[in-house]
């Protein structure tokens, strides 16, 4: 898993205007997953982040970086906690919600729709996705079933970060010369 990969897929959450980013990776077995994921934590905990591995089949991991205050924030939501209550969690911290997403990515057929909320999704649009999935009004890095123009506003912040971290990814500044510690 390149410094590159996690850049491209997680710049946003790397700048800390976003609360976390997931996506999957080739490697030849799960001892490599756990030495990458290893390696990361132990660069990148002193900034603030964390890195999990979710799961792993079939030479592919489903990688986990985030940022452990604004996920427990975040999981605090009033409707965030019912939407999770209603999904089978009986959670106390993120840490015990964690634990539950896993189990349920390793369980389930498919994503467990709840995961937007560990991704820093708007409650309201993980709801609308789970409960309306006709009345989306706008997709983007998610479908938006509530604020359109905020979601609009985001979404750009997030494509400008990426492209902005990619390119000085290419100009040589190093994973954690761009992780911001907070």
């Amino acid at each position: 898993m390149s410094d590159e990969l996690v850049i491209r897929h997680c710049a946003p959450t790397l700048a800390s205007i976003k609360t976390a980013n997931l996506f999957s990776c080739i490697f030849t077995d799960r001892q490599e997953m756990l030495n990458h994921v290893r390696n990361l934590n132990l660069r990148l905990k002193k900034k603030g982040l964390r890195v999990l591995p979710l799961w792993y089949k079939e030479n592919r991991g489903l990688i986990y970086v985030y940022r452990p205050d604004k996920l427990s924030k975040d999981l605090q939501n009033e409707l965030a906690g019912s939407l999770l209550k209603k999904s089978g969690y009986n959670c106390t911290d993120e840490n015990a919600c964690l634990r539950k997403l896993i189990e349920r990515l390793n369980l389930l057929s498919d994503f467990p729709h709840e995961i937007g909320l560990f991704l820093g999704y708007p409650p309201e649009d993980v709801d609308g996705f789970i409960n309306r999935r006709d009345e989306c009004k706008f997709c983007g890095f998610w479908k938006v079933y509530g604020n359109v123009d905020s979601a609009r506003k985001l979404f750009s912040r997030y494509r400008k970060c990426t492209d902005i971290y990619c390119k000085l990814c290419q100009e040589g500044r190093s994973l954690e010369n761009l992780t911001v510690a907070v």
